[in-house]
């Protein structure tokens, strides 16, 4: 299936939308689309992304599995 026949099919379904709930999330995701990183990032910035990941987790800046479940349940 091509872009536009995925467009044409994506507003459809939209306009059928009856919640107010999914027209918001959608507007959201779409005001957020480019500014929020929807960017492909450089090898150089994953690396880098790593790195601080690992020094934060040497240093003790990171939580176990159980600790974010906690925090978000």
């Amino acid at each position: 299936m091509d872009i536009q026949t995925r467009k044409i099919e994506f507003v459809q379904a939209f306009l059928k939308l009856q919640s107010e709930e999914m027209i918001t999330l959608f507007e959201s995701i779409l005001k957020s689309g480019n500014k929020d990183g929807f960017y492909p990032m450089s090898i150089d910035e994953l690396n880098k992304h790593i790195d601080k990941s690992e020094k934060d987790f040497e240093t003790g800046k990171s939580k176990n599995h159980d600790e974010v479940f906690a925090k978000y349940s």
